[in-house]
């Protein structure tokens, strides 16, 4: 068996600048790494969030795959966060103009839980666990 020790998630992003400030509103957290192809944002001791240009994955993957580019705007990934407090959570998404796609409410999976995008489209909840 694999042990995982750290998970280091990328999304591939149109303008890594906009999508950077992006989720640092979201995140409200500090950039770990921010150069010209990668930014990073640590969540947690074993959570990594990293946005790469589409550019910049094109180069590693050549013409093997179909360019990321191809489906910006359209969601490709969800990223389900579990955050200490749902309603200031929510809150920083209104302040910061967000538009809400699926409202704050109690999910039948027993969390509370609302949904947005990113400027790439990529689709983000932010949860709270109320039923185990």
């Amino acid at each position: 068996m694999i042990s995982i020790q750290k998970i280091h998630t990328i999304l591939y992003v149109e303008n890594q600048e906009i999508s950077t400030d992006f989720y640092t509103k979201i995140l409200q957290q500090p950039k770990q790494l921010n150069v010209p192809g990668m930014t990073e944002f640590e969540l947690s001791s074993d959570f990594v969030l990293g946005l790469m240009p589409n550019q910049s994955i094109v180069k590693i993957l050549g013409d093997k795959t179909v360019p990321p580019a191809s489906g910006t705007g359209i969601p490709r990934c969800e990223l389900y966060l579990y955050v200490d407090d749902i309603e200031a959570a929510l809150k920083n998404i209104h302040e910061n103009q967000i538009a809400v796609i699926s409202g704050l409410q109690e999910r039948n999976w027993g969390d509370m839980a609302f949904y947005f995008a990113d400027p790439d489209g990529h689709i983000i909840a932010f949860a709270k666990k109320i039923k185990n």
